[in-house]
């Protein structure tokens, strides 16, 4: 009969045997994530060289776009991201400003800066969303429309402006973002191409901290300096050169970004257009309409486009950065289980079958296991359970291999449509791919953990995001 200290020390030795063989099919997930990516990005990058530029107003085949922009507690960045939106190469676009009850001077910076109008017209009754105040068009830019409206959240602010708005595509867009001048022409793309199919398009984000903004616009672009915000420039080129185009590659996209995401409005409004009771409403309305469309059985596409880029304010600190990515774990978390029927079945397709349970593995459990497998290994090679060899060979999966995909991510990012291209910022976004892996990789194994205990808690609340607003002169220091 075994002791029970034997018990615990062999389960500690399965227990690390598990984690390092989880991690290595995680791993090896990534690759071949990776791998379809390359061929998607050459693709790409060859179809954007052949393309004749376009003509600004040249075409009737542009189908009409409205941005529609929640904002909540923006004054530091509001007028900056509006203008720039206002400025977009783009045949037919409204740009609608959704007000949530913003408690700082949100709306005053906007009727000072775009002389706003009220509007005598009735709000129709049936928008899905808090009572809404009062309605403004800018006597400036005729283009510009602005809800004031009770606070119920981004999803409610982003229904606001959908059920207003006239436009067949709508564009969701975060209020601290700043959209290249031609990104609304490029991200358009695949619904001109395939205008009955097509219901969702994603665009790049880029990390706007210490780039140079004029009039709305970034100017000149900068890398952060060492730190949070550099580390998280790392951090979004592996995810959409990487991660978001491999998917693309095989129609498994699941996930577009909340700041730069364009889509039917008419099928989105079928869904009941964004769920209030969700914090990642971007990768639940993704997750919604693939379900609800193959329950249709509707032919539809959802793709990604990595040309065109808008650019956000990234946290600067670790509590900030903290409280977004325990947000993003519990919303994360909580769509997984919403739509948890999609898993294994075959009905899905392949988005069903293979790329959400794989989602699922790598994403929501991949940093909880990574985290035990930072506590277990040593204690089992301490007991000499398990040899110190399986310890290196986890710490090679994650931190090896992490700085491998960081590079890979480089290497897409200076092969295609490189927006770093003095080599001092290439050397830097190296160096950001090994420091990542060395203390900030293991610190968000542990936010993991704590959005994972705020979930079953249930913890909803977004949290505050002070934002420093764009930089208007260099900063760079290097």
């Amino acid at each position: 009969m075994h002791s029970p200290t034997h018990i615990v020390v062999q389960l500690l030795g399965t227990t690390g045997v598990f984690v390092l063989g989880y991690y290595a099919l995680v791993n090896a997930y990534y690759l071949c994530i990776h791998i379809l990516a390359l061929f998607e990005l050459r693709d790409n990058v060859r179809e954007a060289s052949w393309e004749q530029p376009f003509r600004r107003f040249s075409s009737p085949f542009y189908p009409g776009i409205a941005l529609v922009v929640p904002a909540y507690n923006e004054e530091a960045t509001i007028r900056e991201s509006v203008q720039s939106m206002l400025s977009l190469n783009y045949p037919e676009l409204e740009v609608v400003v959704v007000n949530d009850g913003s408690t700082d001077a949100t709306l005053d910076r906007l009727i000072e800066r775009f002389d706003l109008e009220p509007l005598d017209a009735e709000v129709p009754f049936d928008v899905p969303a808090e009572e809404i105040h009062e309605t403004y068009r800018s006597t400036r830019y005729e283009e510009l429309f602005v809800v004031d409206k009770a606070n119920g959240g981004k999803s409610d602010a982003l229904n606001a402006g959908i059920w207003l708005t006239e436009m067949p595509l709508f564009c969701a867009v975060d209020s601290d973002t700043l959209i290249d001048r031609d990104a609304l022409l490029q991200i358009v793309k695949p619904f001109v191409k395939r205008p009955g199919t097509t219901v969702a398009t994603g665009g790049v984000i880029r990390v706007a901290n210490n780039c140079i903004v004029e009039d709305g616009l970034v100017k000149e672009v900068n890398l952060p300096k060492t730190g949070l915000p550099g580390l998280q420039v790392m951090e979004y080129l592996r995810a959409f050169y990487s991660g978001r185009l491999g998917l693309n590659r095989i129609n498994g996209l699941i996930l577009i970004s909340g700041a730069f995401g364009l889509f039917r409005t008419d099928v989105v409004r079928e869904i009941g257009g964004y769920r209030h009771d969700t914090i990642t409403e971007d990768f639940d309305i993704i997750v919604r309409l693939h379900r609800y469309l193959t329950d249709e059985d509707r032919e539809y596409t959802v793709d990604f486009v990595p040309e065109p880029v808008a650019w956000t304010e990234v946290p600067a600190n670790r509590q900030m950065l903290g409280r977004q990515r325990r947000r993003w774990f519990r919303g994360m978390v909580e769509t997984v289980v919403t739509n948890r029927k999609m898993l294994f079945r075959r009905r899905y397709g392949r988005v069903g079958t293979i790329i959400f349970p794989f989602f699922v593995a790598a994403e929501m459990f991949g940093p909880l296991i990574e985290g035990l497998g930072y506590i277990i290994l040593p204690i089992a090679v301490y007991f000499d359970v398990l040899q110190i060899e399986f310890f290196i060979m986890f710490f090679l999966l994650t931190t090896g291999f992490g700085i491998f995909l960081s590079w890979f991510g480089v290497f897409s990012e200076v092969w295609s449509f490189n927006r770093y291209k003095e080599p001092r910022q290439v050397l830097r976004l190296l160096w950001y791919g090994v420091l990542e892996n060395f203390g900030y990789r293991q610190w968000k194994t542990v936010i993991a953990w704590q959005g994972l205990f705020e979930y079953l808690r249930g913890v909803d609340s977004w949290g505050v995001m002070e934002r420093g607003g764009f930089s208007s002169e260099s900063e760079e220091d290097i």
